[in-house]
């Protein structure tokens, strides 16, 4: 099932998420990966899962 991004988007986009196994809660954030793995770290032991929030939202279509 698709989670909704938006407000993750509108705060953190730019920046690099760590986030819990639900995909929603937030552990870590950074500039960097290395950032926020260590917030997340602090948080928890597990492995974050990681993802960039993009600085726009543009859809691409690509052809070839």
């Amino acid at each position: 099932m698709a989670k909704d991004w938006t407000k993750l988007y509108k705060k953190y986009k730019g920046l690099w998420v760590a986030l819990a196994e639900d995909e929603i809660t937030v552990l870590g954030v950074g500039q960097t990966v290395k950032d926020a793995v260590i917030a997340a770290r602090k948080k928890t032991n597990k492995t974050p899962f990681l993802t960039r929030m993009p600085e726009t939202l543009a859809a691409y279509v690509g052809l070839v």
